[in-house]
């Protein structure tokens, strides 16, 4: 069988929150209740407390203001609607008209009217009144004015005097330590005085014992007594709220007052085994915040404004607004001291989370530093099962609890009960109570370590008889537990009906199934009926069972699957609860029991369902993608131009070059013209970007096929190679170009001598040849052409050599036509060259030959530069010209000796033009 408590383990919204009692009220066992729904008591206990505050002579202004402040965080942090608080101001009595104790708030239950009744009167405290108050500590007076005030009856009805608190307790706030030497009352003389205080203030706190009050005192100053603080608490009430250290009162003493806020909202956590999360600071306008976790299921986000100017608007971990009073989203809130200068927000059911707290002020009330906190108590319910459910006397049971929210949802994380102790007592007839430990350690009995499922055996005693009883009790700091003890019934002697429940782990969406088994024997002498059923189930989950029921025939055994329905409406998360197995004959005695260990995940969405096929689709795509990428590059690579050399033809020769550079072929089409204007030699030129409609236009495809649209033409086809005629002229294209120094770059000239390239030439007469060439400067030259041999030695063949030719006027030469050399030419002289020629047939230079040039080279107008340059010949000069240049053919032809007159192209040239051109 199984016991749920009734706590919570939902998150705390609020930053500061002075908590209740430790414990929950009972409730009704196996009670269905809301995710929102709170019955009364199933809050967190109330207290009365009182607050008791120094306002000797020996406090400063400042410090007086200190006090009131921690007061006012107390009476307003107050979590629990049911508690009620006092606030008492004490000094000494000296003369006639004084009084030692000033009671400025009167007992009053901490509910929305009753924090805003406590805002006001608490500021009282920062009013000395000389005449009615002496400047002396009266200790003893203010201790029995307050256990009064908290051992008197409630007169005002309502929930506090429904509920009355389990726990009084005193905080006391001193700065010094017990003067009442110039009290009459306690004696005619400053030493007798003292002694009899010591003896009053031992007196009052034996009062205060027996009255079961907590002294919790909080010195602040360098004149504190410690000793005498020591022993104040000590002196009153020891018991605590929990078996957590630090509960029990104990003295605290703080470096100044500006500390009192900090340590009394601690102290006052500790009294009421609560927790206080601390947030952050800053001066309006700002916003602030605080974290409240998921187990805290009461609370208080408390904010020291210290002018009441400062108004405050609070924003759950969701960034959404909430009321500061009513319900919202399943919260419950309540704000109080909103016209005081400290204001506080009671959350029931917070959101876990970081909460923001937005400050903003007036000009001239911004200078002031405010602080945000939350106190906050967490109260779980346990989930009971007892293994076997209904044992024999000197039987070993095994006692297993887990824990949930007031929510139901239970709680797995182990870091959110860090520190948690938890213990069962066993009572019944026949035998004295047993207490015992349960652990989360992985020891046997415990499963399993860290899954907050707390695990721990006993005997029950010989002697027993009748009912148990089991309760099982959770302490930690900040988290209480209900205390509703789960039943179950002594079995005697050997039973005749034995049922065993299977039910393993599952993941389920919200309307799913899960399932399990019942094995029965039934060794009595008549059918047995037995009823499964889920007590304690998570609020909203409406389970149901099927079979319900189950019949046990007689003299045998039997398994019997069965399964679990959700709702449709579960929650999400570990679901509460417990499936058991009844026997409807014998009073619904429990035969067993087990959780049910099913985690409620939310059904798969169109992505959970369909996110490989997306993927797989999207991958194909991307392949896709990329295949079209990289051909679209590819075509694009195709249609690029770069590299591609231009060459203008004219009167058998090469007059001008051009190669397209990077960027310049725009979507693979270069627009150029031809300038031959003013009687220059024709010139390639890049068109400008636009102007492509009265240019020349070159283009290629995709599948590298060359296209050529003459300015105004038609668009026709290209071979690289081969000549296309454009204007007056011919185009020729070939595949690369190259880059030489000079104001034109990728550009060549047409010349002779040196080059990729053929040229034609024609003899005259034996060894003997003129031709047609140019240049200038010093070039390197790279091309490539045709050329043909007229009279019987002819031929065609292209190619490239590299050597050095020096023309100079005076001097003479030695060359080599074809491969590497270095040669020198006479204007009128002669010229040996000493290499070979072979082309493609048979054809060989005999390594003598001779040149003519007729005339001087000289400065003459351009067109006469491509007149004759005779290779050997009489003439005077005096310029100088170096080329590197290349020329290596192949070719095929017939040879002999003839006469004949040889043009020559190709060849191009790069470099700085001559000077002297």
């Amino acid at each position: 069988m199984r016991w749920t408590n009734k706590g919570s383990a939902l998150l705390l919204a609020g930053a500061l929150l002075a908590l209740t009692g430790p414990l929950a009220t009972a409730g009704t066992p196996g009670a269905p209740r809301g995710p929102l729904a709170v019955a009364e008591g199933d809050g967190p206990d109330p207290i009365d407390f009182a607050v008791v505050v120094d306002q000797s002579k020996s406090l400063a202004d400042k410090d007086l203001a200190r006090e009131t402040e921690a007061a006012g965080l107390l009476s307003q942090g107050e979590i629990s609607e049911r508690s009620r608080a006092t606030v008492i101001g004490f000094g000494s009595s000296e003369k006639p008209g004084q009084s030692p104790v000033r009671e400025v708030c009167a007992l009053t239950v901490a509910d929305a009217a009753g924090r805003e009744r406590l805002s006001d009167c608490v500021q009282l405290l920062n009013k000395r009144d000389a005449a009615r108050m002496g400047p002396g500590t009266d200790f003893p007076a203010a201790i029995r004015q307050a256990v009064t005030r908290l051992t008197q009856k409630s007169d005002t009805g309502g929930a506090a005097a429904k509920t009355p608190a389990k726990y009084k307790v005193v905080f006391l706030l001193t700065d010094g330590k017990l003067d009442v030497s110039d009290s009459p009352e306690y004696g005619t003389d400053p030493v007798s005085r003292r002694s009899n205080g010591e003896r009053r203030l031992t007196e009052e706190l034996a009062r205060a014992r027996a009255a079961g009050v907590q002294i919790w005192p909080l010195g602040f100053g360098t004149e504190i007594d410690r000793a005498a603080l020591t022993a104040m608490a000590a002196g009153g009430y020891r018991g605590t709220c929990s078996a957590v250290p630090g509960s029990a009162p104990h003295m605290r003493v703080v470096a100044s007052s500006a500390d009192l806020d900090k340590a009394l909202q601690e102290t006052f956590a500790a009294a009421r085994c609560a927790r206080i999360s601390h947030g952050t600071a800053g001066k309006p306008p700002a916003d602030l915040s605080v974290v409240i976790p998921p187990i805290a299921t009461d609370g208080s986000l408390t904010v020291s404004k210290h002018d009441p100017k400062v108004r405050v608007t609070y924003f759950d971990p969701l960034n959404r607004r909430v009321p500061t009073r009513g319900e919202f989203e399943g919260s419950t809130f309540e704000v109080g001291g909103q016209d005081g200068p400290v204001e506080a927000l009671r959350v029931k059911n917070p959101l876990p989370g970081r909460w923001r707290v937005h400050i903003e002020a007036p000009e001239g009330h911004r200078d002031r530093e405010v602080v945000v906190r939350a106190i906050w108590q967490g109260m779980l319910r346990s989930d009971v099962t007892l293994d076997p459910a209904s044992p024999r006397p000197g039987e070993q049971v095994t006692v297993a609890v887990r824990m949930q929210t007031r929510r139901g949802v239970t709680v797995t994380d182990p870091r959110q009960l860090a520190g948690l102790a938890v213990t069962a007592e066993l009572r019944g007839a026949g035998f004295a109570p047993v207490t015992f430990r349960l652990a989360d350690d992985g020891k046997a009995p415990d499963r399993k370590a860290g899954d907050v499922r707390f695990t721990g055996t006993l005997t029950v005693p010989a002697g027993a008889t009748g009912d148990l009883r089991l309760t099982t009790r959770m302490s930690a700091p900040g988290v209480t537990s209900d205390r509703r003890p789960l039943h179950a019934r002594i079995t005697q002697g050997t039973p005749l009906l034995t049922a065993g429940l299977a039910f393993d782990r599952a993941t389920v969406h919200p309307g799913g199934t899960v399932r399990g088994t019942l094995d029965v024997t039934n060794n009595d002498s008549g059918p047995r009926v037995l009823r499964l059923a889920v007590q304690d189930a998570t609020p909203g989950s409406e389970l149901s069972v099927s079979p319900a029921t189950v019949t046990a025939p007689p003299g045998g055994s039997k398994r019997v699957p069965f399964t679990v329905t959700l709702g449709g409406a579960t929650p999400l998360g570990e679901l509460g609860g417990v499936i058991a197995v009844v026997d409807t004959g014998d009073g619904d005695r429990v035969l067993d029991d087990d959780f049910l260990d099913v985690l409620v995940v939310a059904p798969p969405s169109w992505w959970d369902r369909w996110w490989k096929a997306v993927v797989g689709v999207a991958a194909v795509l991307v392949v896709v993608a990329a295949l079209l990428v990289v051909q679209t590059a590819a075509r694009r690579r195709r249609r690029d131009l770069t590299g591609v050399t231009l060459e203008l033809h004219g009167d058998g020769r090469v007059l001008d070059t051009l190669t397209v550079r990077r960027g310049q072929s725009v979507r693979g089409s270069f627009p150029f013209t031809i300038d031959d204007s003013g009687g220059a030699p024709p010139t390639l030129r890049r068109a400008r970007e636009g102007s492509s409609s009265g240019a020349h236009v070159l283009r290629r495809t995709g599948t590298g096929q060359l296209l050529l649209r003459p300015r105004g033409g038609t668009q026709v086809s290209l071979r690289p190679g081969q000549p296309a005629g454009l204007d007056a002229y011919a185009l020729v294209v070939r595949g690369g170009g190259g880059t030489g120094r000079g104001g034109r770059t990728d550009r060549t000239r047409a010349g002779a001598d040196s080059g990729h390239g053929a040229g034609s030439e024609s003899d005259f007469g034996y060894g003997s040849d003129s031709g047609y060439g140019g240049g200038y400067g010093s070039t390197s030259t790279y091309g490539g052409g045709y050329g043909s041999d007229s009279g019987q030695r002819s031929g065609r063949g292209s190619g490239a050599g590299s050597g050095y030719r020096t023309d100079e006027d005076h001097g003479p030469g030695h060359g080599t036509d074809e491969g590497a050399g270095f040669g020198t030419g006479d204007g009128d002289g002669s010229r040996t060259g000493d290499g070979s020629r072979t082309g493609d047939g048979s054809r060989t230079g005999d390594g003598s030959r001779s040149r003519t040039r007729d005339g001087q080279e000289g400065r003459v107008p351009w067109p006469r530069r491509f007149g004759r340059s005779g290779r050997s010949g009489a003439g005077a000069g005096d310029r100088r010209t170096t080329r590197p240049g290349a020329r290596d053919g192949t070719g095929g032809g017939t040879g002999g000796s003839t006469t004949g007159r040889s043009t020559g192209t190709g060849g191009t040239t790069a470099g700085d033009p001559d000077p002297n051109f």
